[in-house]
């Protein structure tokens, strides 16, 4: 079996020769979009005659979206792509730039995907509250085979346990990928904060925040666009399957830290323990958009066990890491913070995860929700 792709083997020397010439004053943008199925992401370059200061500077584009219905049946439709913001790009350089763009149709509406908009919409509404997000980004490593990386052919490694933060060559399997990734954020403008080896051998998380607002969607994207680019050059892939082995080993989450004003002031656990009232009341319409798939990736995953509550029971608790929500023992002791929301899978979409908790937090606004 094949472990790693061609393209990973070519003489990446001999690239270096390339990329390192001048570009005569101009710049490569690289536009980049979500996949009409919510999960999968797209790119595209263009040369600009200048670097671009802002994103007002960056034009449209447009691309061909293939449609597919039924089983052998498609279509082709030409999609507006809007840009919506823009960093630098670490395969290229400065004074490149990687631009995360909206997808509109041809009326200018938004895309069935394009969930930007509508958590934008949320966000500038509760402005006021300053509300941070931060989220913990677990993926696994595969083979091109989709066999986990670095595990027996024939088997599985030893049981969990010793791989969570784990060092050494029996332990910790892919760390040049979870390197490169974390040094490409950071050339970037992500604010990752962190990346740690997870329950899994071979499974992963990283962590970006804190982000007020929006900024948590986009950036979420581009850290992920980043990790799939940074996996091509390695030849492997990164699967944000929440369950992507059956049995006895660890799903993959997006946990979502979460904190207002008032969260972070003194005495606010009792907002904290406000904004738990409302979630409770509302775990089924949170559940229904914390995957791609109207809550079917996380039945898989929510079970109750391996760190996870059960998908049908809302609970929550301090230090409690298979409750829906978890507030940590620091914040309980400070009696101020945040609190994790530890339901969405690995695979949620970041605008309509944030956009459900500030609905239901700071609006109590259930159609909010469920119009995610």
């Amino acid at each position: 079996m094949t472990t790693a792709s061609a393209s990973s083997h070519l003489n990446k020397t001999v690239r270096q020769q390339y990329m390192s010439l001048p570009q005569g004053g101009k710049c490569q943008v690289t536009y980049i979009w979500i996949d009409n199925n919510g999960q999968d992401l797209h790119s595209k370059t263009r040369t600009l005659e200048t670097e671009p200061k802002s994103i007002e500077e960056i034009p449209e584009w447009s691309f061909c979206e293939i449609c597919r219905f039924q089983q052998d049946q498609k279509f082709y439709r030409e999609m507006f792509l809007i840009p919506a913001c823009m960093f630098r790009d670490p395969f290229t350089l400065d004074p490149n730039k990687l631009v995360l763009c909206e997808v509109l149709k041809n009326d200018r509406l938004p895309s069935e995907t394009n969930h930007r908009m509508g958590c934008k919409k949320v966000m500038d509404q509760v402005k006021e509250h300053q509300i941070w997000f931060g989220m913990e980004q677990e993926y696994t490593l595969l083979g091109m085979d989709g066999h986990p990386f670095g595990w027996p052919q024939w088997g599985f490694p030893a049981p969990q346990g010793p791989y969570h933060c784990g060092v050494g060559a029996d332990k910790a399997v892919g760390r040049d990928i979870v390197d490169c990734h974390y040094k490409a954020c950071l050339y970037a403008g992500i604010r990752i904060c962190g990346a740690n080896a997870e329950a899994m051998q071979s499974q992963w998380e990283f962590q970006v925040g804190p982000c007020e607002g929006i900024e948590m969607g986009d950036q979420l994207w581009v850290a992920r666009f980043l990790l799939h680019r940074v996996c091509e050059d390695f030849g492997v892939l990164a699967t944000l399957d929440p369950k992507p082995v059956e049995g006895n080993w660890n799903g993959a989450g997006g946990h979502m830290n979460v904190s207002t004003k008032q969260m972070r002031e003194e005495g606010g656990l009792q907002y904290i323990e406000q904004a738990i009232e409302k979630l409770s009341k509302r775990h089924k319409e949170h559940i229904k958009v914390y995957d791609p798939h109207g809550g079917q990736d996380n039945v898989r995953r929510l079970t109750g066990h391996h760190e996870t509550a059960n998908i049908n029971k809302f609970t929550a608790g301090v230090a409690d890491r298979f409750a829906s929500i978890r507030i940590p023992l620091q914040v309980s002791h400070d009696n101020k913070g945040y609190f994790e929301d530890r339901r969405p899978a690995a695979n949620c979409d970041p605008y309509l995860v944030t956009k459900a908790i500030a609905s239901t937090c700071l609006l109590d606004d259930v159609e909010q929700v469920r119009g995610c």
